[in-house]
């Protein structure tokens, strides 16, 4: 799934939360945001393959609860990753963003 930022209707919680549900907690995860303004979430993580990328969060290890069904019922950690979104598009604080 990607959430097309430029476009206010797709930066939802709601559609936060399923982007958040839609990925395995089982392998590493990294949110990612390229120059178009899409934002998705990868499984090639760190600093590998970052050419066209605006910005990208730090990588949520496996097994840290950041994404899948329970991390997309925290209402708290939806909105956390909405505003980082919110306020990082299409001006970033940083295009490595760990502190949110």
């Amino acid at each position: 799934m990607r959430i097309d930022l430029n476009d206010p209707q797709q930066l939802t919680l709601d559609n936060v939360r399923l982007l958040l549900a839609s990925a395995s907690g089982g392998v590493h995860n990294q949110l990612r945001v390229n120059r178009a303004g899409e934002a998705w979430l990868s499984q090639v993580v760190g600093g590998r393959e970052i050419d066209g990328l605006l910005f990208r969060l730090e990588t949520w290890a496996a097994g840290s609860g950041c994404v899948g069904e329970v991390a997309a019922a925290d209402e708290r950690w939806v909105l956390q990753v909405f505003n980082v979104l919110k306020n990082n598009w299409p001006t970033p604080a940083s295009d490595y963003i760990d502190m949110y």
